[in-house]
């Protein structure tokens, strides 16, 4: 909510009719910013201080965004303290990760069977996310991981990538481009929900859209993953 509270006063014996206006800006909560406007009353002879005060509320969209966005960045973290750099990992094929928490544990192996926790969006539904491990519950309410073997090939290229290079503990967010991601409808991670299943796979492979020129990017996929431990088989 933006107020404008504009106030008129009569002018001096000596002042010009020609209207002056100041700006007074209050630091306020973000949810109601103020700017004052004060100038002289041009058709008011009256030497009294009494003042008339017109308030204007103006509720938009874009400028309660805009607010919300300026005290969003202005209690963020500096950049020295939190890393917001992607890098292109190495042999991935296009992958770009951004470590979120760097673990302390061992590094995994091809043969080794890994569980990872995730999150995977789909950057062609604007992040929408089709799948959680952290919804999928056991007996006792605990998150199942997802779990499998490295080097398999049995699971998206971008995911075996991710994991390489990760340490037990750690939590990764990759963006995997279409040729690292879903190749066919019986890659691992699947999302168990059916519509969730549906909704992904006509996206990814709808072939109006894939005619159109957009297999660059229809298939793009976000995945946040946190590695839980690798067990040697």
């Amino acid at each position: 909510m933006l107020l404008i509270h504009c106030y008129a006063s009569p002018p001096h014996p000596c002042a010009s009719h020609r209207p002056t206006v100041h700006y007074l800006f209050r630091k306020t909560p973000a949810s109601s910013p103020i700017i004052s406007a004060t100038f002289p009353h041009p058709s008011s002879s009256s030497s009294s201080s009494t003042r008339r005060t017109l308030s204007v509320s103006i509720a938009t969209t874009t400028i309660s965004s805009l607010i919300l966005s300026f005290y969003s960045y202005s209690s963020t973290p500096s950049k020295s303290a939190i890393n917001t750099d992607f890098f292109d990992l190495p042999n991935s094929g296009g992958v770009k990760a951004l470590d979120l928490r760097t673990g302390t544990g061992a590094t995994p192996v091809d043969g080794d069977q890994v569980g990872i926790h995730y999150y995977g969006r789909l950057g062609a539904k604007q992040g929408w996310r089709f799948d959680s491990t952290y919804d999928h519950k056991d007996g006792a309410g605990e998150p199942i991981p997802f779990v499998f073997t490295l080097g398999s090939g049995k699971v998206i290229s971008g995911i075996e990538a991710a994991v390489r290079s990760m340490k037990v503990g750690g939590t990764r967010r990759v963006i995997i481009p279409p040729s690292q991601g879903y190749q066919n409808t019986s890659q691992e991670p699947i999302p168990p929900n059916f519509f969730d299943r549906q909704r992904l796979f006509t996206t990814i492979f709808n072939p109006t859209r894939l005619a159109n020129g957009e297999g660059s990017t229809l298939g793009t996929l976000i995945f946040d993953i946190e590695l839980i431990s690798p067990r040697h088989l």
